[in-house]
């Protein structure tokens, strides 16, 4: 039997930034890259039941260091 690992994952909510008007998305490209470069992935977007993006989901692998 071999002792094979699996991979672990940690998870991380955005909600995406609102504009002044309360209902359109700001551009969250600065957000998405930063979390981009400490190696979140996203992987899944929530939405509303009658439309719109409530929370962006982001995944990484867990590190054993």
């Amino acid at each position: 039997m071999g002792t094979e690992m699996h991979q672990q994952w940690e998870y991380k909510t955005l909600e995406p930034p609102k504009g002044l008007t309360k209902r359109e998305a700001v551009d969250p490209t600065d957000e998405l890259n930063r979390l981009g470069a400490e190696g979140w992935e996203l992987a899944e977007t929530i939405s509303y039941d009658g439309g719109g993006t409530k929370l962006l989901l982001f995944k990484r692998p867990v590190s054993h260091e």
